[in-house]
């Protein structure tokens, strides 16, 4: 009771200095008033939206009765409650790095909270690629093979790779998938940091777009660092057996047969694929964690695992969806020089020929393994994640 008293004297405080004519009832103008004396400039219409959020009898003014009820019964209880949920976290390994990297708050800067969690997403991410790296080289090989003329389905993919190679095959190009995630992840870190700072306006604040455009920089720039690492494991995932005795060995025939130039090959449609990658994930999953929280959200903001799983699974699986022709182009780019008798065509050329060739269906080879190891992917790396936590001893 004594805290509903305080309460109530807060709302009373609050209503009266919005009642600027003091009859007991705030209007829109009064609103964009108020708003507008804490530099914050807002329109007519905004004003009665907010307004009919609290408006119970539809009169577009609010009353002490309207207010009060309102704001004892729609508590926004603890808005750092809410972004601690649903921080939209990267923890979920769907073998992709185009991700936006994890947001830290000062005090997990401090309390060095944020290295462990890295760490923790680290070896998730890395068992969680072992776990599913049969079904990502499937889909390299059906992105450099596929055609219309070589129609190839899981099943005679898996036949395929077991015959050639055995059944240890299915893991070539695994080792390299796994050693690049701590430099990009060390250096995504970093790159974020720096980028925020120089975006960042003068009070030291950032918007949604300067997030999204030092996010986007920071994968660019980890992507650039560890891209010869990508061209290896393409490399190794669609070589024959006995053709190359390891990561290394691969590197240096590459790098006699075909020079430095190589390890760059499909940079382009790679770095542009980061945009439309990270931008629709983004927006999917805020688009969902509003209607989640719209909807659903009664007595707690915690939406609890299921649900938070799921709108990170549905938003990645957007953006790979929206970003899937330029890494298909990508690969076919970093193995041309290894295909023997395959034309070395730039990311244009390339665009062009599958399209005349295979239509837009070519585009899209290799959808299929690439959606089937999303949700193990992500189990997978949730499940270790949690166990990580506990073992490093984070809340």
């Amino acid at each position: 009771m004594q805290y509903l008293k305080d309460h109530e004297k807060k709302m009373k405080l609050a209503f009266k200095s919005l009642d600027k004519n003091n009859d007991g009832k705030i209007e829109a103008s009064e609103v964009v008033q108020s708003l507008k004396i804490l530099g914050i400039n807002i329109s007519e219409k905004q004003a009665e939206k907010i307004l009919q959020s609290i408006d119970a009898d539809g009169t577009m003014t609010v009353d002490w009765n309207e207010w009060r009820d309102h704001f004892m019964f729609n508590p926004a209880t603890d808005i750092e409650e809410i972004i601690r949920y649903w921080k939209h976290s990267t923890v979920l390994d769907i073998g992709d790095s185009l991700t936006i990297p994890d947001e830290f708050t000062e005090e997990e800067k401090k309390t060095g909270q944020w290295w462990k969690q890295l760490l923790a997403g680290g070896v998730a991410g890395a068992v969680s690629r072992t776990g599913t790296a049969p079904l990502d080289r499937l889909k390299v090989i059906m992105q450099v093979h596929g055609s219309k003329s070589n129609k190839m389905n899981i099943a005679s993919g898996f036949k395929q790779m077991v015959k050639e190679g055995g059944v240890r095959s299915l893991w070539r190009g695994n080792g390299v998938n796994v050693v690049k995630i701590a430099p990009e992840t060390a250096i995504k870190f970093w790159a974020y940091e720096q980028y925020k700072k120089i975006l960042s306006k003068d009070d030291g604040k950032l918007g949604t777009t300067e997030r999204f455009i030092s996010g986007s920089l920071a994968g660019a720039t980890a992507q650039t660092s560890i891209y010869p690492m990508e061209v290896l494991k393409t490399r190794l995932a669609v070589g024959k057996t006995g053709q190359y005795s390891g990561m290394f060995d691969c590197a240096k025939k590459i790098l006699k047969r075909e020079g430095v130039k190589a390890f760059y090959k499909g940079y382009i449609p790679n770095i542009l694929g980061i945009i439309p990658y990270a931008g629709i994930d983004l927006a999917v999953y805020e688009l969902l964690k509003t209607t989640w929280l719209e909807h659903y959200a009664s007595s707690s903001a915690n939406p609890g695992v299921l649900v938070l799983l799921g709108c990170g699974t549905i938003s990645s699986t957007c953006g790979q969806l929206a970003s899937y022709p330029l890494a298909l182009v990508r690969t076919r780019m970093q193995a041309q020089a290894s295909v023997e008798g395959a034309p070395q065509l730039n990311m244009v050329a390339l665009f062009q020929r599958i399209i005349a060739t295979e239509g837009i269906r070519g585009l899209y080879r290799g959808i299929a393994p690439n959606f089937m190891k999303v949700l193990p992917a992500v189990s997978i790396s949730y499940v270790v994640y949690e166990k990580m936590k506990q073992n490093l001893g984070i809340a």
